[in-house]
């Protein structure tokens, strides 16, 4: 076979051996719990070939096999069931927020271990960023259990990143050409895996792994907090763009109030829908998020500053569903609490704006990781290399990581 492995698939082929074990290891970390007769027919294997490629697994300490509990549902042996092994393998994920830094232990199958956090440095000057997400990286280390194993630290951000952890752009950071992949590993002092990536991308990404867009290959998740972002999923590709600005959904000029954005320009959606018309809705003086949020939460009906809001998230989806023609859009951050209270004047802004047919064949949903789809997506990007290829990973991989 020659070319590139479809992902999902496997091939008996030694020379791809490698692929393999990191097909079947990225089934058991969606699953959680697969049978190797399941393994077989995904990856089009024969079963002595999974049989093996399990048994690797297996000796490496990720995976564990054990027969199914319960009854035979039909004659003959049941399939072994596979699923995490003993040893925690595990990856930190960390989520960049304009105010506050949130981190996780999260094992295989997406497993939060341990949590933390911490208020983002007034300044937000990255160096000064790097030092308070190293700290809050050494506690989530310094907490595993003894031989457990670092394979990796993701990073989501309100930014556009580039392959080599230089962030671009994040207008709400006031953060342009920052080298922040550099930055955290001078602030760590070791040599560990770091992949970064804007906080909607990886939003659109853990809720279609194992949020509210599986099975869904169309599929558009919105953030909004202090900024408004967007992570596209199309025919089961996230669209990144030429120079990875697909995606800042928060910039269209919807607005008629000429509003001017923190990225410098007047009229961009996220004045209509972020923190700040949220705060202004509900007579907050800041756009503190936890504060607005409670007072979002303790309305009963949406008062004609909410309505407003309202009207104008439901003219920028209309906008998303004319253009991309969604199955489904998850609406994360603040709009969690937002969308309940205003549904239905989003649901009639929405109809009277899309185009039919994409109107009535999209689903508005509330993310099914409620708070954590970023940090989740974090987490898969940092599992990435593991998956890829586990048996270099853990090779390479001190135990415990020395953080």
């Amino acid at each position: 076979m020659t070319g590139r492995a479809r992902p999902g698939s496997g091939t008996n082929q030694e020379a791809v051996r490698r692929h393999n074990l990191g097909t079947l290891l990225g089934h058991v970390h969606r699953e959680e719990l697969i049978s190797r007769a399941d393994l077989t027919a995904r990856m089009g294997l024969n079963r002595s070939t999974i049989a093996a490629l399990v048994a690797e697994l297996e000796g490496l300490g990720v995976v564990r096999q054990e027969m199914p509990v319960g009854e035979r549902s039909s004659a003959g042996r049941p399939s072994i069931d596979v699923s995490p092994g003993e040893r925690q393998v595990f990856v930190v994920a960390v989520e960049l927020r304009v105010e506050r830094v949130e981190v996780a232990r999260v094992g295989l199958a997406g497993h939060v271990l341990a949590r933390g956090g911490g208020a983002m440095p007034r300044s937000r000057e990255p160096r000064a960023v790097a030092s308070v997400v190293a700290s809050l990286v050494r506690e989530m280390v310094d907490g595993a259990p003894d031989g457990a194993a670092l394979v990796g630290i993701g990073v989501g951000l309100p930014g556009v990143v580039s392959g080599a952890g230089v962030v671009g752009f994040a207008p709400n950071l006031r953060w342009t050409a920052v080298d922040l992949r550099r930055l955290l590993r001078d602030a760590l002092g070791v040599d560990v895996a770091i992949l970064m990536g804007n906080d909607a991308d990886l939003g659109v990404l853990s809720e279609h792994v194992r949020g509210a867009g599986v099975g869904c290959d169309d599929l558009i998740y919105l953030s909004a907090d202090i900024g408004v972002g967007g992570g596209v999923v199309a025919d089961g590709h996230t669209l990144r763009g030429f120079g990875g600005f697909a995606g800042e959904v928060g910039h269209m000029r919807t607005g008629s109030s000429g509003l001017v954005c923190r990225c410098g320009s007047r009229g961009c959606w996220e004045t209509e829908i972020g923190a700040s018309a949220v705060a202004a809705a509900v007579e907050c003086p800041d756009d503190d998020l936890a504060v607005v949020a409670e007072r979002v939460r303790a309305m009963t009906e949406p008062n004609d500053a909410m309505v407003t809001v309202g009207r104008e998230l439901g003219a920028g989806l209309a906008s998303l569903v004319n253009v991309f023609n969604p199955e489904v859009v998850v609406l994360g951050g603040l709009l969690r609490d937002v969308y309940p209270l205003v549904r239905r004047v989003v649901a009639r802004t929405l109809e009277e704006g899309a185009l039919g047919d994409p109107a009535a064949q999209v689903r508005i949903v509330l993310p099914a990781l409620g708070a954590d789809s970023v940090l989740l997506g974090a987490a898969e990007l940092a599992f990435g290399p593991l998956l890829e290829d586990p048996a270099s990973v853990l090779a390479d991989t001190p135990v415990p990581h020395p953080v």
